[in-house]
């Protein structure tokens, strides 16, 4: 008698009957399966095989439930109100319409009983279950919230409305300003009703659209807010001039910043909580020539890994990777520029190896991500606590693990070296382009070869690849020029269909949704050893350690191009031809 099939094997074998799911994913998600011990269907959705929308019809398929496209249907906010919101979010559900005594209810599992218990409970209707991912139930839920408050677009054309005096047709010498504004009126002015739902619309649209970053910029007679989204700054509907003052005194508020001080740059932050899920905001406010600037950084716990399998590694560098992170003591060098993801990494493998019989210290400018097990240092240059004298400080608590926001200068890098020699597992971040140049940087600051030789045991270097679009992905040919300017041979593509993203309402029309990390691993093996002490360049490095089996940027990002998941255009931006 065949064994039972798992609810999860039920639904991969419908996505392989429908075709969006290969026999050679499949195999690869088993194995990992096995190996982790993660649910099927978790696992289907992190590798991002098929999108949430394909999964929710295969499982609704199978349990002869029929799907339901939130994106495309308008819910009435008296339906969406039969239920209280804390209820749908805890649940994973939305009601979508009714008709007489019957709801029909979108769930993200509609095996759970429970939900369609309470739910009955609650509105007093028969219930018909519709199935819809989690993400999409969770997204309507906040397009609701904001559909009740008003549209950002509704409020900004408010305070238009309302006029700044910028219509006078009346000429005038213009005079600058330099008295001081009451402080009493300014922050009176900040609590304001449209000022708060400026505000707090302004963080909720970064988040729904999974925003990195919010930049908020005065100019002589307007101001614009762009949101950075996948890497690359996107224009919104500005806010009226005449908030200005009172939206940035509002952010600043929010940060626990003196609103007073408008000639000095300032640095904050401020937690909120969208759709049931913490977020903590970094602020950074400049003073410009025609006021204060704004930016915020979102930073999603849920972006961490909860281990180093789920960083999407090719076997080869993820092996490299695990035996580093294994090891008892030596110093871990994750480089790369600005925004490329290095921090997030080296908290996946801190997420890993926290652990109660470990003592964990990281040092940071600033802490970015709160983690519940972790001591996190915060340095503050202004008293003295800096990368080098926290560091020390660390190496007398006793620390099995210690992890640097960024070797900057000489001092840190020499005390980095030195815990890692002592016994310590050291993992830090550097500025360079690659692996091997990552060793080549550490002697630029002075570290004698012999003891980065001894004491570095894994050099990586990250970028962040944007993602092709699922809803909108279809097959490419390129022109033979796209190759030359790559300097690749076209013919390791045979055999494989390449993709883009055509752009949809759910991209923004970009073609791209998301990015995964490319990862270029060296490890410090004897032959490496005898290069760093008799200081070959990094090019040499390079070439030993392509010949032990490192796989560059470049080859990473082609294999995630032959796997469908990005494009040519994306391996152009980079990486070097190198």
């Amino acid at each position: 008698m065949p064994p039972v099939k798992t609810f999860g094997e039920r639904i991969a074998d419908a996505l392989l009957e429908d075709g969006l799911l290969s026999t050679n994913q499949f195999a690869e998600l088993q194995q990992q399966q096995k190996a982790s011990g993660v649910r099927l269907l978790k696992l289907l959705v992190e590798k991002s095989y098929v999108s949430e929308y394909d999964l929710s019809v295969s499982m609704g398929r199978v349990l002869s439930v029929p799907p339901v496209n939130l994106a495309r249907i308008s819910i009435p906010l008296e339906v969406a109100d039969l239920l209280p919101r804390e209820v749908a979010v805890n649940h994973k559900v939305i009601p979508v319409s009714r008709l007489e005594n019957k709801i029909y209810l979108a769930m993200a599992d509609p095996l759970n009983v429970l939900a369609l218990d309470d739910v009955r409970r609650i509105t007093r209707h028969e219930v018909a279950p519709l199935i819809a991912s989690e993400k999409s139930i969770l997204d309507k839920l906040n397009s609701l919230d904001a559909a009740r408050s008003g549209s950002l677009e509704d409020i900004i054309n408010d305070a238009k409305e309302r006029g700044d005096g910028t219509d006078s047709e009346d000429v005038q010498l213009a005079k600058e300003s330099l008295e001081e504004v009451n402080l009493d009126q300014l922050a009176a002015s900040t609590e304001e009703a449209p000022v708060i739902k400026l505000a707090n619309l302004i963080l909720v649209q970064a988040i729904k659209d999974r925003a990195s970053d919010i930049h908020l910029e005065p100019f002589e007679k307007s101001m614009r807010l762009r949101y950075r989204l996948d890497g690359v700054l996107v224009d919104a509907t500005p806010p009226p001039k005449s908030m200005q003052l009172a939206l940035a005194s509002r952010l600043k508020i929010m940060s626990s910043l003196d609103i007073a001080e408008r000639r000095l740059p300032q640095d904050g932050r401020m937690r909120v909580k969208v759709g049931g899920k913490d977020y903590d905001i970094r602020v950074s406010v400049l003073p410009t020539v025609h006021g204060e600037k704004v930016v915020m950084r979102v930073l999603d716990k849920g972006n961490l890994s909860a281990s180093l399998d789920k960083l999407g590694l090719d076997p080869d560098t993820f092996q490299q990777v695990r035996a580093a992170v294994d090891a008892p003591h030596g110093l871990i060098l994750v480089t790369g520029p600005t925004g490329s993801g290095k921090t997030t990494t080296l908290y996946s493998a801190l997420n890993e190896l926290n652990n109660p019989i470990y003592n964990i210290v990281t040092v940071e400018d600033p802490v970015e991500f709160q983690v519940p097990g972790i001591n996190q240092v915060p340095t503050k240059k202004e008293i003295g606590l800096t990368f080098a004298n926290a560091l020390r400080s660390i190496l007398r608590q006793d620390p099995d693990i210690v992890m640097i926001g960024e070797i900057r200068d000489t001092e840190t890098a020499e005390i980095a070296v030195e815990a890692a020699l002592t016994g310590h597992q050291v993992l830090s971040t550097m500025h360079c382009n690659d692996a091997p140049g990552a060793i080549t940087r550490l002697d630029d600051m002075g570290i004698a070869p012999f003891l980065i030789s001894s004491s570095v045991i894994l050099a990586c270097a990250q970028r962040l690849m944007r993602r092709i679009c699922s809803h909108c992905k279809e097959p490419v040919t390129y022109p033979a020029k796209m190759y030359q300017d790559l300097n690749i041979d076209p013919s390791i593509f045979d055999g494989v269909t390449l993709y883009r993203g055509r752009g949809c309402d759910r991209c923004k029309n970009s073609g791209y949704a998301g990015r995964l990390a490319i990862i270029e691993a060296m490890t410090v093996t004897d032959e490496i050893r005898k290069l760093i002490i008799s200081r070959s360049s990094a090019r040499d490095m390079g070439k030993v350690a392509l010949g032990q089996g490192m796989r560059t940027l470049r080859m990473v990002a082609l294999d995630r191009v032959r796997e469908g998941l990005s494009t040519l255009e994306q391996v152009l931006v980079l990486t070097s031809a190198a």
